[in-house]
């Protein structure tokens, strides 16, 4: 080989550190961070994370220029949708009750890389969620004051006409961010007492305007003389599911907050189950009580509500109505700034960011470095940019995240359960054990060989077997990698003939009945092939039903509304990924705490892997290897 290139082995060994595993520690329990939060707490933050601007703005949008009346069943389709993503988060967050959310999610069964890249994402979205919504904030406030706000900045700093730039500095904006992250970084219990108050006071607006909504309802607007109920159609309706399915977005915050939980294994699947129920509540009867006031098609996009209102008559209600929608965006603001920072302290406590991040303050237990450093961020970014062009990008990295935890759902579901103690060894998905004596190989042997005899998760199932042998022929979790690797691409290939196949690929009639039918075969056989092998089965946490079927419906979904996406956002996505992937090459996989863990696969000599062949040949293979391990200096009898 030629001098000053990398050897096979040093290639190998670096493909290894890329796809290194954290090691799932599901009983850990002890933390740095304050386990304060109840199940209320965390049902109240993922409503807050749900139920902000999108309720005031989205409904009167997606009513008026995509589905009409329709919209309350894009906001159920769209709710039943975010369900799927919703469950693969709790049975995580149930399961691994440490903070990082689809972060440490990917990283314990997909692999490092992997994982900092979903994290470099998810930092991102938070950032510019929280200072779009710090914008509208501003906006909405500054439009109950007529514009007063705006015309005085624009008069004593001029318009600004420079590309990605906001027209003038959003000094209101930039301010609420800096007074929340301040609120944050008091602790877990500040935070969520103000998030309780904002949220009550939210709900309660929000339960006026259904009560006052139904009484001044016409049915007529619903009739065929004002368009029907669905004017736009099924496509229509299809249209707006896209859309609202971004209302939902939000209740991860619940799952990056597991590690603060009380009782994370009982509270995490509870307050995700219930918020997301809140959530679909509101958005349904909101907009159907804004559709039955006044007609769909004469509604203002931009203050739907108020604008309902003050056309009936009721123009006091749009004082309630402003203040409801400013208590909801402080809400998802907080929600923004309460899961940020404890995403980089789990990133930077893994060692894959900078280790200042992971410090946390000892009397508010909270990561007060990363949220003043990033609520500062938060503030620049509301003050200079101009964020409209950049919300869509939100999509994309929010889209990534849920694809790679249903992903990361099936993975953990048919790897062998981890031995306690030994959780660098789980991964070989065979029986380890320090030896010490001969008769001691000989009892391990035999309960080896026992417990071959059982399924185990990646196996296949006993009963099948007769049936289909052959799949058993690989060794173990190889089929069911391999159906896993078929069933995301064939998800890719399907979600591309759906989007594209009728319009941008021109292709005639069947040719695209061609590639749907292939694509759907394929993707059917690979769950079949998935579902056939043996998972696991845990009776004190919870668990997805039907599993492989819901997390693959949920990758399919996202896939689908990924492709949706324009080609501007996925050119940003992708520079976004190049910069990630500097900052991983040139600091994190240097400083991963794994590589403390590496030393101990040097030490696997004095461990046994018990093959799955005989008992006389796992003796044989026992007994070299106690006789040279006796031989290694230093070693003892």
């Amino acid at each position: 080989m030629a001098q000053g290139l990398p050897s096979t082995a040093c290639l190998a060994r670096f493909c290894q550190k890329l796809n290194r595993l954290k090691p799932l520690e599901e009983s850990r329990m002890e933390t740095s961070l304050r386990r304060c939060l109840s199940t209320l707490d965390l049902t109240l933050l993922g409503v807050g994370g749900m139920v902000g601007s999108g309720l005031y703005v989205l409904t009167g949008t997606v009513a008026k220029d995509m589905a009409g009346p329709a919209v309350l069943v894009s906001f159920l389709v769209a709710a039943v949708a975010s369900l799927l993503a919703a469950l693969c988060y709790a049975e995580f967050g149930a399961r691994v009750p440490r903070t990082g959310s689809a972060y440490l999610f990917t990283y314990v069964s997909m692999g490092e890389m992997w994982a900092f890249l979903i994290g470099w994402n998810v930092l991102l979205e938070y950032l510019i969620g929280g200072a779009a919504v710090a914008r509208a904030w501003s906006g909405y406030l500054d439009a109950i004051f007529n514009h007063s706000i705006r015309n005085f900045t624009e008069s004593h700093l001029g318009v600004w006409q420079v590309p990605f730039l906001a027209h003038y500095p959003d000094f209101l904006a930039a301010g609420i961010s800096l007074v929340a992250s301040a609120f944050v970084s008091c602790g877990a219990r500040v935070s969520s007492w103000l998030n309780h108050t904002f949220s009550a006071i939210s709900l309660i607006v929000i339960l006026f305007m259904i009560v006052l909504g139904f009484i001044l309802a016409r049915p007529h607007n619903w009739s065929p003389e004002e368009g029907g109920f669905a004017p736009f159609g099924f496509s229509g309706i299809m249209a707006g599911t896209a859309t609202c399915f971004y209302a939902f977005v939000g209740f991860d915050v619940i799952a990056a907050s597991s590690e603060e939980a009380q009782n994370p294994r009982w509270a995490v699947p509870m307050a995700i189950a219930i918020s997301l129920g809140l959530a679909a509540g509101a958005y349904i009867l909101v907009s159907t009580v804004l559709t039955l006031m006044v007609p769909w098609h004469s509604l203002d996009p931009d203050s739907a509500l108020a604008d309902a209102f003050y056309r009936r008559g009721y123009s006091w209600a749009g004082f309630i109505v402003a203040a409801g929608s400013i208590c909801a965006m402080n809400t998802v603001l907080l929600s923004n700034l309460f899961s940020l920072p404890r995403i980089v302290y789990a990133m930077a406590a893994d060692g894959l960011f900078f280790q200042v991040f992971a410090r946390v303050h000892p009397r508010t237990q909270v990561p007060v470095v990363g949220i003043l450093v990033f609520g500062v961020l938060m503030a620049f970014l509301a003050l200079l940019l101009d964020l409209e062009a950049l919300v869509q990008f939100l999509s994309i990295g929010t889209l990534l995240a849920y694809t790679f935890v249903a992903t990361s759902i099936i993975v953990l579901r048919f790897q062998k359960a981890s031995l306690p103690g030994s959780p660098c060894l789980a991964s070989t998905g065979r029986t380890a054990k320090k030896y010490d004596s001969f008769s001691d190989h000989i009892q391990l042997v035999s309960a080896a060989e026992k417990e071959d005899l059982m399924s185990e998760p990646g196996q296949l199932r006993p009963a099948l077997r007769p049936f289909l042998g052959f799949l058993d022929r690989c060794n173990t979790g190889a089929a069911v990698a391999w159906a896993l690797g078929i069933l995301v691409a064939s998800a890719i290939s399907l979600g591309c003939v759906l989007v594209f196949g009728n319009s941008d690929l021109h292709l005639p009639q069947w040719g695209y009945v061609l590639l749907l039918v292939i694509s759907g075969v394929v993707f059917l056989l690979s769950l079949l092939v998935l579902g056939v092998h043996q998972q696991q089965h845990k009776q004190d946490t919870f668990q997805i039903p039907l599993v492989p079927l819901t997390p693959a419906l949920s990758i399919l979904l996202n896939i689908c509304l990924m492709l949706k996406l324009s080609y501007l956002t996925w050119l940003r996505f992708v520079i976004w990924l190049l910069i990630g992937l500097a900052v991983y090459f040139g600091y994190g996989i240097w400083h991963s705490k794994e590589n403390q863990r590496e030393p101990l696969e040097l030490t696997t000599s004095q461990y046994v892997i018990f093959p799955s062949g005989s008992l006389e040949e796992t003796v044989q293979a026992v007994q070299p290897a106690s006789q040279a391990a006796a031989q290694e200096p230093g070693c003892t009898e």
